[in-house]
């Protein structure tokens, strides 16, 4: 159970400062927009899929998570 508290604090914590740039209007200048990420247009429809910012937020919670195993 120790565990799974350690999880819950930084997945919390993650999450506020992921907020807080968002809020700031600090990370909507470059998440989602990375190099990488597929943005189609034509007409009126458009398609965005940010492939490189999932790979990006993949990497940091698998470090989280390794890390707050041990």
């Amino acid at each position: 159970m120790n565990d799974l508290g350690k999880i819950m604090v930084a997945v919390g914590l993650l999450l506020t400062v992921g907020g807080l740039l968002v809020w700031s209007g600090l990370g909507r200048a470059w998440f989602g927009r990375l190099p990488g990420d597929l943005h189609y247009t034509r007409g009126n429809f458009s398609f965005h899929f940010p492939l490189v910012t999932c790979l990006l937020v993949s990497v940091v919670l698998s470090l989280l998570l390794r890390l707050f195993r041990r």
